[in-house]
């Protein structure tokens, strides 16, 4: 039967393009960041907040997440080749998890000078009205640039560009986190700016695990989840032809997923037949799916999932030499057109087709396919043997 391949980019936005919106999303956001992580940490240092400086040390993350982007973006847009025949997508898959524990190493560092602080009461900073002026702008800013950079992720089906969107606005709860700091401390609670710190850093922590464990997941070629799989199968399920399905297996590529499967036909239908129903199958999954950009379909004649049935049944060549020394001395054998092979529960199925000519009579018909199926049949690997007439006679 046929196996039904496709290896095309995503159906919606070429790697150059996705690429150039990544590109140019992400020089704006690092822009703002620079911004807002100077203003954080020099009027964090003036107004004597350490909420707002750690704010501003997080802002400069995100820095090393925009680079982090653009790198990964630029790489992992490439066209396929010889060495990498699925793409680079994963190139970005792996900057994201390198990302990640930055992230984490940054919290630990934040939360560790904050923890120190609220164990030495001497050394907690009293934060002025122009650290809240700060955190108050770092909110309205940050939360603009989560709806910008969220709407190009949508676009361009960039997880690595959603978890950047994700990162911003986690900068805005987080700075929304400051500020109530900054203001607590103002009335009179002068821990609340470090226990801000602390909190800040938790939430830094929290996004760098969430992004590296993601990543790591596709890494180890984890699937689709559960009610993707199932919304997958009733497509297939639903194509003319297919009658079952079995060893449904998918896995993260970057923004896109990979699908191959078994499907069970007909065992009687013909290669081409059987190849049609396979890039049905195809190319309604890639079109029903946006994140399918590639899908290997298996035309099973049975059911193969836990066995082979036929495993170890002679070819082509090797069954027609055993079927030609056991037809020997029916002259009749000579005539025969086309020999057909169904490999079905560990047997050879034969059909055989045979001039109407080859007969004087239906009578004549009858004793030849009688003797072609009882000597083909004593073969220990032939099932049935079905003998066919046809054309007109002379």
């Amino acid at each position: 039967m046929a196996d039904g391949i496709t290896h095309n980019a995503s159906a919606a936005l070429d790697g150059g393009t996705r690429y150039r919106i990544a590109h140019r999303v992400t020089v704006v956001g690092a822009a703002v960041n620079v911004a807002l992580a100077a203003a954080k940490i020099a009027f964090g240092i003036v107004g004597r907040s350490q909420a707002l400086i750690a704010d501003g040390i997080h802002s400069l993350s995100d820095l090393a997440s925009d680079a982090v982007v653009l790198v990964a973006a630029r790489h992992g847009s490439r066209d396929a080749d010889a060495e990498h025949p699925y793409g680079h997508a994963r190139v970005e898959t792996a900057f994201t998890v390198g990302l990640g524990v930055f992230l984490i190493a940054v919290a630990a560092g934040i939360g560790y000078d904050a923890g120190s602080r609220l164990f030495a009461p001497s050394e907690l900073l009293r934060p002025d009205v122009l650290a809240l002026a700060v955190a108050l702008l770092s909110i309205v800013a940050k939360e603009a640039l989560y709806h910008y950079t969220v709407r190009a992720a949508r676009r361009s089906r960039s997880n690595l560009l959603r978890a950047n969107a994700w990162h911003h606005r986690s900068d805005a709860v987080s700075s929304v986190v400051v500020a109530v700091g900054i203001g607590g401390t103002m009335v009179g609670l002068p821990y609340l700016d470090a226990v801000a710190a602390v909190i800040v850093a938790l939430m830094i922590a929290k996004i760098g695990w969430d992004l590296s464990w993601q990543s790591l997941r596709e890494l180890i070629d984890t699937g689709l989840d559960a009610e993707r799989v199932a919304a997958v199968k009733r497509a297939i399920l639903a194509v003319d032809g297919v009658q079952a399905l079995h060893m449904l297996r998918s896995r993260r590529m970057g923004p896109d997923a990979l699908v191959d499967v078994h499907i069970l036909v007909d065992p009687r239908v013909s290669v081409s037949e059987g190849h049609q129903i396979s890039e049905t199958v195809r190319a309604r999954l890639m079109r029903q799916f946006d994140e399918i950009n590639d899908v290997l379909v298996h035309i099973d004649p049975e059911d193969d999932e836990t066995a082979s049935p036929s495993s170890g049944l002679p070819l082509r060549e090797e069954i027609l030499r055993r079927l030609d020394r056991a037809w020997r001395g029916i002259d009749e054998a000579r005539r025969i057109e086309r020999v057909t092979l169904h490999y079905l529960e560990g047997k050879v199925d034969v059909e055989v087709v045979v001039p109407l000519d080859a007969v004087a009579d239906l009578a004549g018909a009858r004793a030849l396919a009688q003797a072609l199926a009882r000597r083909a049949g004593a073969l220990d690997e032939v099932g049935e043997v079905r003998v066919h007439f046809e054309g007109a006679r002379a």
